[in-house]
Protein backbone atom coordinates (compact mmCIF):
# COMPACT_ATOMS: atom_id res chain seq x y z
CA UNK A 1 0.00 0.00 0.00
CA UNK A 2 1.18 3.33 -0.56
CA UNK A 3 -0.18 7.04 0.23
CA UNK A 4 0.93 9.97 -1.33
CA UNK A 5 3.32 7.94 -3.35
CA UNK A 6 4.94 6.58 -0.22
CA UNK A 7 5.14 2.35 1.43
CA UNK A 8 2.99 1.85 4.13
CA UNK A 9 4.43 -0.79 5.69
CA UNK A 10 2.06 -4.06 6.48
CA UNK A 11 2.12 -4.56 10.20
CA UNK A 12 0.41 -2.98 13.27
CA UNK A 13 0.98 -0.67 16.25
CA UNK A 14 0.81 -2.55 19.52
CA UNK A 15 -1.72 -0.03 22.28
CA UNK A 16 -2.23 -0.37 25.57
CA UNK A 17 -4.89 0.95 27.77
CA UNK A 18 -3.69 3.42 30.82
CA UNK A 19 -5.65 5.73 33.06
CA UNK A 20 -6.13 9.53 32.05
CA UNK A 21 -6.80 12.72 33.56
CA UNK A 22 -6.77 15.90 31.67
CA UNK A 23 -6.16 18.74 33.54
CA UNK A 24 -6.42 22.80 32.61
CA UNK A 25 -3.74 25.08 34.00
CA UNK A 26 -4.93 28.90 33.96
CA UNK A 27 -3.26 31.75 35.02
CA UNK A 28 -3.16 35.90 34.48
CA UNK A 29 -1.89 35.69 30.87
CA UNK A 30 -0.45 33.31 28.52
CA UNK A 31 3.07 33.66 29.05
CA UNK A 32 2.38 32.19 32.75
CA UNK A 33 -0.42 29.59 31.48
CA UNK A 34 2.48 28.30 29.22
CA UNK A 35 5.13 28.74 32.08
CA UNK A 36 2.66 26.32 34.47
CA UNK A 37 1.45 24.37 32.11
CA UNK A 38 5.13 23.55 30.54
CA UNK A 39 6.57 22.89 34.27
CA UNK A 40 3.48 20.61 35.36
CA UNK A 41 3.78 18.51 32.18
CA UNK A 42 7.70 18.41 32.96
CA UNK A 43 9.82 15.32 32.33
CA UNK A 44 6.92 13.25 31.00
CA UNK A 45 7.62 12.47 27.43
CA UNK A 46 8.42 8.85 28.29
CA UNK A 47 6.24 6.44 29.92
CA UNK A 48 8.76 4.07 30.85
CA UNK A 49 9.87 6.19 33.80
CA UNK A 50 8.00 8.12 37.19
CA UNK A 51 6.38 9.96 37.52
CA UNK A 52 4.07 8.86 35.09
CA UNK A 53 3.82 10.27 31.62
CA UNK A 54 2.00 14.14 30.88
CA UNK A 55 2.06 16.00 27.63
CA UNK A 56 1.00 19.68 26.74
CA UNK A 57 -2.59 19.32 24.23
CA UNK A 58 -3.10 22.88 23.52
CA UNK A 59 -3.90 26.38 24.47
CA UNK A 60 -7.25 27.60 25.31
CA UNK A 61 -8.82 30.74 25.09
CA UNK A 62 -10.06 32.37 27.80
CA UNK A 63 -13.58 32.96 26.42
CA UNK A 64 -13.63 29.21 26.80
CA UNK A 65 -12.13 28.80 30.14
CA UNK A 66 -13.98 28.87 33.90
CA UNK A 67 -11.79 31.68 35.11
CA UNK A 68 -12.24 33.85 31.67
CA UNK A 69 -8.28 33.85 31.64
CA UNK A 70 -5.68 32.08 28.86
CA UNK A 71 -4.70 28.33 29.82
CA UNK A 72 -3.00 25.10 28.66
CA UNK A 73 -4.62 22.00 28.67
CA UNK A 74 -2.18 19.20 30.21
CA UNK A 75 -3.10 15.30 29.89
CA UNK A 76 -1.76 13.06 32.61
CA UNK A 77 -1.74 9.07 32.58
CA UNK A 78 -0.30 5.76 33.79
CA UNK A 79 -1.75 2.10 33.76
CA UNK A 80 -2.53 2.24 37.35
CA UNK A 81 -4.95 4.72 39.03
CA UNK A 82 -2.96 5.00 42.36
CA UNK A 83 -0.32 6.12 40.82
CA UNK A 84 -1.74 8.58 37.97
CA UNK A 85 -3.39 10.22 41.65
CA UNK A 86 -0.08 10.73 43.61
CA UNK A 87 1.84 11.92 40.13
CA UNK A 88 -1.29 14.52 39.46
CA UNK A 89 -0.65 16.09 43.03
CA UNK A 90 3.27 16.26 42.43
CA UNK A 91 3.18 17.55 39.05
CA UNK A 92 0.51 20.34 40.08
CA UNK A 93 2.76 21.18 43.42
CA UNK A 94 5.72 21.08 41.65
CA UNK A 95 4.58 22.95 38.39
CA UNK A 96 1.17 24.75 38.90
CA UNK A 97 1.14 25.94 42.69
CA UNK A 98 4.96 28.09 42.40
CA UNK A 99 4.01 30.04 38.64
CA UNK A 100 2.00 33.20 39.76
CA UNK A 101 -1.72 33.57 39.50
CA UNK A 102 -2.64 29.88 38.42
CA UNK A 103 -5.67 28.18 39.16
CA UNK A 104 -6.75 24.00 38.12
CA UNK A 105 -9.61 22.25 36.70
CA UNK A 106 -10.66 19.24 35.71
CA UNK A 107 -11.45 19.35 32.34
CA UNK A 108 -11.94 15.92 31.11
CA UNK A 109 -15.63 15.61 29.21
CA UNK A 110 -18.33 14.07 31.68
CA UNK A 111 -18.81 11.38 29.01
CA UNK A 112 -15.45 10.20 29.56
CA UNK A 113 -15.44 9.91 33.13
CA UNK A 114 -15.24 6.19 34.57
CA UNK A 115 -13.73 7.18 38.08
CA UNK A 116 -11.83 10.34 40.21
CA UNK A 117 -8.85 11.06 42.28
CA UNK A 118 -9.31 13.22 44.63
CA UNK A 119 -6.88 15.83 46.16
CA UNK A 120 -8.04 15.61 49.98
CA UNK A 121 -5.28 15.04 52.41
CA UNK A 122 -2.50 14.90 49.16
CA UNK A 123 0.26 17.49 49.01
CA UNK A 124 -1.85 20.10 47.50
CA UNK A 125 -4.23 20.51 49.76
CA UNK A 126 -1.92 20.59 52.51
CA UNK A 127 0.49 22.68 51.37
CA UNK A 128 -2.15 25.21 52.90
CA UNK A 129 -1.10 24.17 56.52
CA UNK A 130 -4.76 24.21 57.49
CA UNK A 131 -5.39 27.65 55.80
CA UNK A 132 -6.78 26.36 53.26
CA UNK A 133 -11.11 26.52 52.02
CA UNK A 134 -13.17 24.29 50.27
CA UNK A 135 -15.70 26.11 48.31
CA UNK A 136 -17.84 25.81 45.27
CA UNK A 137 -16.43 28.29 42.37
CA UNK A 138 -16.80 28.33 38.93
CA UNK A 139 -20.45 27.24 38.37
CA UNK A 140 -20.61 24.76 41.29
CA UNK A 141 -16.96 23.58 41.06
CA UNK A 142 -15.66 22.21 44.08
CA UNK A 143 -12.26 24.02 44.58
CA UNK A 144 -9.72 24.08 47.17
CA UNK A 145 -8.42 28.14 47.67
CA UNK A 146 -4.95 27.78 49.14
CA UNK A 147 -3.46 30.86 50.28
CA UNK A 148 0.05 32.09 48.95
CA UNK A 149 1.71 35.71 48.62
CA UNK A 150 0.13 36.85 45.30
CA UNK A 151 -3.41 36.02 46.59
CA UNK A 152 -4.55 32.69 46.44
CA UNK A 153 -4.49 29.48 44.56
CA UNK A 154 -7.20 27.76 43.34
CA UNK A 155 -7.72 23.68 42.72
CA UNK A 156 -10.12 21.54 42.11
CA UNK A 157 -10.67 19.26 44.36
CA UNK A 158 -11.64 16.09 42.44
CA UNK A 159 -10.59 14.94 38.73
CA UNK A 160 -11.97 12.34 36.40
CA UNK A 161 -10.38 9.44 35.11
CA UNK A 162 -10.93 7.25 32.34
CA UNK A 163 -9.45 4.24 30.52
CA UNK A 164 -7.54 5.92 27.75
CA UNK A 165 -5.72 4.20 24.81
CA UNK A 166 -2.08 4.99 24.09
CA UNK A 167 0.80 3.50 21.83
CA UNK A 168 -0.53 4.43 18.68
CA UNK A 169 2.76 4.77 16.78
CA UNK A 170 4.14 5.13 13.39
CA UNK A 171 8.00 5.52 12.12
CA UNK A 172 8.72 8.04 9.39
CA UNK A 173 11.73 6.97 7.55
CA UNK A 174 13.41 9.90 5.69
CA UNK A 175 16.68 10.80 3.76
CA UNK A 176 18.00 13.25 6.37
CA UNK A 177 17.30 14.53 9.54
CA UNK A 178 15.63 18.38 8.22
CA UNK A 179 13.52 16.33 5.82
CA UNK A 180 12.46 13.82 8.52
CA UNK A 181 12.29 16.65 11.32
CA UNK A 182 10.03 18.97 8.60
CA UNK A 183 7.64 15.78 8.04
CA UNK A 184 7.67 15.02 11.75
CA UNK A 185 6.58 18.84 12.84
CA UNK A 186 3.64 18.90 9.57
CA UNK A 187 2.47 15.60 11.18
CA UNK A 188 2.52 16.87 14.53
CA UNK A 189 0.36 19.80 13.32
CA UNK A 190 -1.94 17.51 11.62
CA UNK A 191 -3.07 15.39 14.28
CA UNK A 192 -3.37 17.88 17.19
CA UNK A 193 -6.63 18.96 14.83
CA UNK A 194 -8.08 16.26 16.22
CA UNK A 195 -10.02 16.65 19.68
CA UNK A 196 -8.64 15.42 22.60
CA UNK A 197 -5.65 13.63 20.64
CA UNK A 198 -2.11 14.07 22.58
CA UNK A 199 0.48 13.49 20.23
CA UNK A 200 4.45 13.54 20.72
CA UNK A 201 7.82 13.14 18.26
CA UNK A 202 10.27 10.83 19.70
CA UNK A 203 14.48 10.15 18.29
CA UNK A 204 14.31 7.81 21.41
CA UNK A 205 12.15 5.04 19.56
CA UNK A 206 12.51 1.97 22.25
CA UNK A 207 12.21 -1.68 22.02
CA UNK A 208 10.42 -3.47 25.50
CA UNK A 209 13.46 -5.09 27.34
CA UNK A 210 16.79 -5.13 26.23
CA UNK A 211 19.41 -7.69 24.52
CA UNK A 212 22.79 -6.76 26.16
CA UNK A 213 21.28 -5.93 29.98
CA UNK A 214 18.89 -7.41 32.66
CA UNK A 215 17.40 -4.78 34.66
CA UNK A 216 16.00 -2.43 31.88
CA UNK A 217 12.54 -2.23 31.53
CA UNK A 218 13.03 -0.46 27.50
CA UNK A 219 15.77 -0.07 25.64
CA UNK A 220 16.71 1.96 22.00
CA UNK A 221 15.13 0.25 18.85
CA UNK A 222 18.44 -0.88 17.60
CA UNK A 223 16.64 -1.87 14.60
CA UNK A 224 15.38 1.08 13.55
CA UNK A 225 18.79 3.47 14.06
CA UNK A 226 20.38 4.70 11.01
CA UNK A 227 23.82 3.75 13.03
CA UNK A 228 23.44 0.30 13.28
CA UNK A 229 22.17 -0.97 9.70
CA UNK A 230 25.49 -3.20 9.40
CA UNK A 231 23.19 -5.62 12.45
CA UNK A 232 21.81 -8.35 10.69
CA UNK A 233 18.36 -8.30 12.27
CA UNK A 234 18.20 -4.09 10.57
CA UNK A 235 15.22 -2.97 9.33
CA UNK A 236 16.42 -0.54 7.48
CA UNK A 237 19.30 0.33 4.86
CA UNK A 238 21.54 3.03 4.21
CA UNK A 239 19.48 5.33 2.57
CA UNK A 240 17.23 5.69 5.66
CA UNK A 241 19.74 8.63 7.12
CA UNK A 242 16.99 9.85 10.31
CA UNK A 243 13.60 8.71 11.54
CA UNK A 244 10.94 9.87 14.21
CA UNK A 245 8.85 8.51 16.15
CA UNK A 246 4.95 9.12 16.24
CA UNK A 247 2.93 8.46 19.42
CA UNK A 248 -0.51 9.33 19.29
CA UNK A 249 -2.95 8.70 22.61
CA UNK A 250 -6.22 9.81 23.07
CA UNK A 251 -9.88 8.80 25.91
CA UNK A 252 -10.99 6.61 22.79
CA UNK A 253 -9.47 4.18 19.88
CA UNK A 254 -11.58 5.78 17.29
CA UNK A 255 -9.53 9.24 18.03
CA UNK A 256 -5.87 7.35 18.04
CA UNK A 257 -6.34 5.79 14.87
CA UNK A 258 -8.08 9.25 13.47
CA UNK A 259 -4.73 11.14 14.68
CA UNK A 260 -2.68 8.30 13.37
CA UNK A 261 -3.92 8.22 9.76
CA UNK A 262 -4.13 12.42 9.42
CA UNK A 263 -0.33 12.06 10.94
CA UNK A 264 0.49 9.40 8.26
CA UNK A 265 -0.84 11.45 5.56
CA UNK A 266 0.74 15.02 6.55
CA UNK A 267 4.51 12.91 6.58
CA UNK A 268 3.86 11.17 3.42
CA UNK A 269 2.88 14.96 1.46
CA UNK A 270 6.98 16.00 2.54
CA UNK A 271 10.02 15.48 0.24
CA UNK A 272 12.64 12.99 1.16
CA UNK A 273 10.13 10.56 3.30
CA UNK A 274 10.80 6.81 1.42
CA UNK A 275 7.97 5.35 3.92
CA UNK A 276 5.92 4.77 6.99
CA UNK A 277 6.18 1.86 8.95
CA UNK A 278 5.80 0.34 12.58
CA UNK A 279 6.77 -1.66 15.32
CA UNK A 280 4.58 -4.42 17.99
CA UNK A 281 6.34 -6.44 20.36
CA UNK A 282 4.09 -9.71 20.39
CA UNK A 283 2.02 -8.42 23.04
CA UNK A 284 4.37 -7.38 25.69
CA UNK A 285 3.45 -4.07 25.54
CA UNK A 286 -0.45 -4.36 25.29
CA UNK A 287 -3.49 -6.19 23.79
CA UNK A 288 -4.40 -3.18 21.25
CA UNK A 289 -3.60 -3.31 17.15
CA UNK A 290 -3.95 -0.90 15.13
CA UNK A 291 -2.84 -2.23 11.09
CA UNK A 292 -1.86 0.73 9.52
CA UNK A 293 -2.83 -0.78 6.46
CA UNK A 294 -6.18 -0.80 7.91
CA UNK A 295 -6.31 3.12 8.58
CA UNK A 296 -7.27 3.59 4.57
CA UNK A 297 -8.75 0.62 4.34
Amino acid sequence: MKVNDVEIQDDYSETFSAQLCRVLITSINDKWAFEAAMETKGLGRSATAPPCEATLERAVPASETPDGRPGYIVQMMDRKAETLEKCLALRLRKGAVPNPQTSVFDWLPEQYKEGEVDLEGSVIQRFGDGFEQELELYDGRVMYRIPRMDGAFHVQRKFAITEAVTGGMFLILADNIENCLHAAEESLKATNQVDEVIVKCAASGSKVGALNYTDMVATTNHTYCPTLTHLDDSHIDKSVGCIYEIIVSAPRDPQVREGMKVGIEAATRCPGVSAIHTANYGGKLGKGKVPLHELFA
